[in-house]
């Protein structure tokens, strides 16, 4: 006699298809709010360091430079889409102040330098 038993990965794919017949996109934002919250409140900020590395990494294993183009144009124009003249002035203004905070007068030398030569060879 054959062994009738479902295996786990049955009874799991069964069990969410009856799921999200029964539920609906709130339950599912609701869900994942709470799953968020919880993983916040058993996380530090290493542990998302760690998970947001291995992901790059994960990311960067399977997709070329074709694929980083391309989702660096749809960011773009999502975020022209959404903002403002002033958004990107806002956002160039704070670059700059956080550069200036984090460099001294010889890596703007450098800069320059490198600028020019850049200038002269075209």
């Amino acid at each position: 006699m054959a062994d009738d038993k479902m295996s786990r990965e049955e009874a799991g794919r069964k069990g969410g298809e009856a799921t999200s017949k029964n539920h609906d996109k709130e339950f599912y934002q609701e869900i994942g709010q709470k799953g968020g919250e919880a993983t916040s409140d058993n996380h530090d900020k290493e542990f998302y360091q760690e998970i947001g590395q291995k992901g790059g990494e994960t990311t960067a294993d399977n997709h070329d430079k074709e694929f980083y183009q391309e989702i660096g144009q749809k960011g773009g124009e999502a975020t022209s889409d959404n903002h403002d003249k002033e958004f990107y002035q806002e956002i160039g203004k704070k670059g700059g102040e956080a550069t200036s905070d984090n460099h001294d007068k010889e890596f703007y030398r450098e800069i320059g330098k490198k600028g020019g030569e850049a200038r002269d060879n075209d």
